[in-house]
């Protein structure tokens, strides 16, 4: 505990630096919120030179080889035009521990980020959901997310980690279980806000933005349900930005089967031990991979040593037929017909928004195939919601684009 306050201490000093005179005292003794600071550093998000910030951790291109990250001169083309919609360069990075809900309701202790700008006001809460990553190294708590350079906008941005990273790295991942990682996002949020208050820098409104890419857009979705299920008092809605995102996971599983491909191989194994978890299941993993898959998703995926293409790279196939065995792929098959099942229950195309989207997706997206745009459009008439779908490239370079869109929308 004296750890966490010397820790929670130097955070509260670092900030009261920072424009902000008039907080004089920040008491850490009295301070009973839930959120606990285990890391603080400061950032800048552009160089001198205007380039990006090499330490921003940008998302992989799924289905390229070998693997490498979205290009950073790529990412720096399209950025450099939104230098001057910059309001504070330089953030502060708060990676802490919460009480949040595990996938049964218990009380579990969960990790995530903070990012703040370094002066002036903030503007609003951003509630950002992130992408599908493989190793523990990539979670929010570990890195500069791409996201947080939201916050230089004058935002601040909370992350988590969800269940299976940071300091719950350990567990298996819940892969595309909505309930426990919207719930996960939203606990962490709950805790910040009186941290935030405390040390000073609380949002000057109460409305909340939120935002993710990829398995980010639909989680952010599925938050989005639960604030106006539960919340909607205390964290009123201003906007929601949803990217790229599976929101309706028996389509994408439906489509993935008639091209006999995905691409993103890893996301077969991470969806179905992901969902078998989060729903508790009990499918056995025999019924699904084929033997070179079997012997060894648990490692790969499972010990958060390993990115997304490293994963990818190991299973050395796109081929559902190659990856999958024939019941599996078999949706008519008593096990398979249990697991979509629960992609149905798990896909947010059952959420109705009534704050305004935003809603971003490459129509050359192979990795999250497109249906899932088409499926919200046709779910979501008639509701304010503002439909981006062009050519954007793949999935990577479309976060690229997204990551930006929202930037100068702020």
């Amino acid at each position: 505990m004296k750890n966490s306050l010397a820790i929670a201490a130097l955070a509260a000093l670092t900030l009261l630096g920072c424009n902000h005179p008039e907080v004089e005292i920040v008491n850490l003794d009295e301070y009973g919120g839930d959120f606990r600071a285990m890391s603080i550093k400061e950032s800048d998000v552009f160089l001198s030179d205007g380039s990006l910030n090499p330490e921003i951790s940008m998302m992989e291109e799924p289905d390229d080889a070998p693997a490498t990250k979205v290009a950073y001169t790529d990412a720096n083309s399209i950025v450099r035009n939104i230098l001057g919609d910059v309001k504070c360069n330089s953030l502060i990075h708060i990676a802490g521990t919460y009480t949040g809900h595990d996938i049964d309701g218990s009380p579990l202790v969960q990790s995530g980020k903070l990012l703040i700008p370094k002066t002036g006001p903030v503007k609003n809460l951003m509630i950002v959901s992130h992408y599908t990553i493989g190793a523990n190294f990539e979670a929010p708590s570990q890195t500069f997310p791409m996201e947080g350079i939201w916050a230089s906008k004058g935002y601040t941005v909370v992350i988590a980690d969800y269940i299976g990273y940071g300091v719950t790295a350990r567990r298996i991942h819940p892969y595309m279980h909505i309930e426990s990682t919207a719930r996960s996002v939203m606990d962490m949020a709950l805790a910040v806000k009186p941290y935030l208050e405390h040390i000073g820098r609380a949002p000057e409104s109460d409305e909340v933005i939120l935002a993710g890419y990829s398995q980010g857009g639909a989680t952010s979705i599925a938050v989005m349900q639960l604030i106006e299920d539960e919340y909607s008092d205390e964290l009123p809605i201003k906007k929601i930005y949803a990217g790229g995102g599976p929101y309706d996971l028996a389509a994408t599983y439906d489509t993935c089967i008639e091209w006999d491909e995905t691409g993103i191989p890893c996301a077969i194994p991470m969806i179905v031990q992901g969902i078998n978890e989060g729903d508790d299941l009990g499918l056995k993993m025999e019924d699904f991979f084929e033997p070179g898959l079997l012997a060894g998703y648990s490692e790969w995926i499972n010990s958060k040593k390993y990115t997304v293409q490293e994963i990818n790279a190991k299973i050395g196939a796109n081929k559902l037929s190659e990856i999958m065995t024939e019941g599996g792929r078999d949706k008519n098959n008593r096990e398979t017909a249990r697991l979509y099942q629960s992609l149905l229950a798990n896909s947010v195309l059952r959420c109705v928004p009534t704050a305004p989207m935003y809603m971003f997706h490459s129509n050359q997206d192979k990795t999250v195939p497109f249906i899932n745009a088409l499926k919200a459009e046709e779910r979501f008439k008639g509701r304010e919601v503002h439909y981006d779908f062009g050519e954007y490239g793949k999935h990577g370079m479309g976060a690229v684009h997204f990551m930006v869109k929202v930037y100068k929308d702020l």
